[in-house]
Formats: C-alpha cells, sequence, structure tokens
C-alpha cells in the first residue's frame, strides 16, 4: 500500500507523495444526508440516510477519489444566527433525520474519512477553508468542492485549482460557470447574495434588488462598497436604478451584515495536514458501527476496497 509520508511542514509545502496531480474531494455530508432521507427509495427513515451516506463515500473510492474531507452540520444553527434573527435553523428537519448526524459521522469515521462535524460554523465553511487551505499546496492538481449550494461558488478560482462539483448531477462549475450562471465573479457571490437574499438561509436581501439588476451592478462594481449611494454616479444601466440606489443608501449596513452572513469563514476548523484526507481503508470498529445501521454488505466493499489500494 501506498503510504504517504506525513509531515508538519506548512501547508504550502506539504507533500502528500501522491505525485501532482492529487484531486482533493470535500463533501457537503449534510446535503448528502437530506438527499439520501428524503429519497424516494429510502424505506428505513432511521437510519437509511446515514448508510446511505457511506455508501456514497465508498463510491467516491470506487471512483478513483484518494483525498476526501466530508463536513457535516452537526449543530445546524451557527455564530450567524446570532448575527441575523431569521438565519436557518433546525426548526421542521424531521427528528428521526436530525438523529442521523452523529450515527453517520461515526459511521464515516469508522470507515476511514476525515469527517468535519461543525458546531460553532457551518459544513459550508469547511468545505470553503479546507478547499483554499488545500489549493495551496504543491502537489494538489485541484479542489472539488462537492456541493450544489450557491454560497461555495465564491471559493471557485479562476485557475481552476478550486472548483465546484455537483454531483448528483455530475456536473463540474468552474469561473467560467460560475461567471455564466451568476453573471457575477466568484469573489462578488457574497455581495451578489446579499442583495437578492437567500431564502434557504434566512435572509432576505434588500427590495427590488433582483437577479439580473445585482448581476449587472456587480459585474461591473464586484463589491458592495464601490457601488456609489446616488444613482447618477452609476457608470451602468438599470432599470429603476434610483430606487435601487436609494433602497441601497438605506440600508448600507444591512447589506454588509447580509454579506457577512454569506461569507465562508476560512477560520472553521479542519485539517492540520494534507495526509489526513487520505483514505487508507476501514478502521477495526467499521463492521460494529456499520452493522448497527443495517448496513454489514458495506463491510465487504470497504475491504475490497482497502485490497485494491494495497495493490496499486
Amino acid at each position: 500500500m501506498r503510504q504517504p509520508p506525513y509531515s508538519s511542514a506548512p501547508v504550502g509545502h506539504q507533500s502528500t507523495g501522491y505525485g501532482q496531480d492529487v484531486r482533493i474531494h470535500l463533501v457537503d455530508g449534510t446535503y448528502e444526508l437530506f438527499r439520501y432521507h428524503f429519497s424516494p427509495g429510502n424505506r428505513d427513515p432511521e437510519r437509511g440516510a446515514a448508510r446511505g451516506v457511506v455508501h456514497s463515500m465508498l463510491q467516491l473510492v470506487d471512483d478513483g477519489a484518494t483525498h476526501i474531507g466530508v463536513a457535516t452540520d452537526q449543530v445546524i444553527e451557527s455564530f450567524r444566527n446570532q448575527l441575523w434573527p431569521g438565519y436557518k435553523t433546525g426548526e421542521g428537519v424531521p427528528p428521526e433525520l436530525m438523529a442521523q448526524f452523529p450515527l453517520v459521522e461515526e459511521a464515516l469515521a469508522a470507515a476511514g474519512f476525515c469527517v468535519w462535524p461543525m458546531v460553532q460554523h457551518e459544513a459550508d465553511d469547511a468545505m470553503g477553508a479546507a478547499g483554499r487551505k488545500a489549493a495551496l499546496a504543491s502537489d494538489v492538481d485541484q479542489v472539488l468542492i462537492c456541493t450544489p449550494d450557491k454560497d461555495l461558488a465564491q471559493c471557485v478560482t479562476e485557475d481552476g485549482r478550486i472548483v465546484q462539483y455537483d454531483r448528483r448531477q455530475q456536473k463540474l462549475i468552474d469561473h467560467d460557470g460560475v461567471v455564466a450562471k451568476f453573471g457575477v465573479l466568484p469573489e462578488s457571490i457574497p455581495d451578489y447574495l446579499a442583495l437578492v437574499g437567500d431564502s434557504a438561509d434566512g435572509f432576505p436581501g434588500l427590495s427590488g434588488w433582483g437577479a439580473r439588476s445585482t448581476a449587472t451592478v456587480l459585474s461591473h462594481y464586484r463589491h458592495l462598497e464601490n457601488i456609489p449611494d446616488a444613482a447618477g454616479q452609476w457608470e451602468v444601466s438599470v432599470r429603476g436604478s434610483a430606487k435601487l440606489a436609494a433602497t441601497l443608501a438605506e440600508n448600507r449596513e444591512l447589506a454588509m451584515l447580509f454579506r457577512r452572513i454569506a461569507t465562508i469563514d476560512d477560520t472553521a476548523p479542519t485539517f492540520d495536514h494534507l495526509n489526513d484526507l487520505a483514505w487508507t481503508g476501514p478502521t477495526a470498529e467499521f463492521p460494529e458501527v456499520i452493522g448497527n445501521l443495517g448496513g454489514d454488505h458495506l463491510v465487504e466493499r470497504a475491504d475490497n476496497l482497502k485490497r485494491r489500494l494495497e495493490k496499486t
């Protein structure tokens, strides 16, 4: 089995030992858990979602992934709830789904995956922070942030080192893809969300600011602080610009707050060393842990993947 060297060097100088084409896969475990729970084929609401996520991660290994990190929202609430009272909470989440967060975290760790259960931060923060950190390493060719969540579009880089990947649709979203979808550069995504709002996360944006007007203005000014208060000073033509400018001028502080909420927090705790992400096989506890989830069939699959890894 390939044993990548353990390094305590700063991440920008670390080596994984896998050559110059390592691809890092960072997975939204919360999204995966919800996806499997609400799948029409899920006939085990108490354990099926957790079992499905473990199966999905083993499939990722089977497809060739070598370095994987999985982020979850162990607690749905985060520091953002202190910033905005209407921010998303766990209200409305089925209790049987909520109860599977610790189950899937334990099962993934037993399966040999690097797991980041977020408490003060969110899974999005962990994926973004880990992605930007991993991209600094000289032998990392690409980081794939595996989630369809629009918030993570802000982490996509122009050089292609960090991209988004929607595993369900098998769709890769690079720098040009972000621009094509939103009409703004990745760096402007937090500003974009601040103006148009994000109903999924529970903040409304500013009245009148729609996707088209926001994209037009931000494609030119990029960030909120660059947009003049008076429409007469704008260097772009937007329908209803006078009203939009007045709304922004009156609510600029609120818009800046929404941008803070929409911005990935790079201080989220993730990995210390790149090789923490390397999958080297399941732990000795895996058969018992996955067996409790009704996934005994996954024991043989994980063992087979480990044996395959040892032969390479």
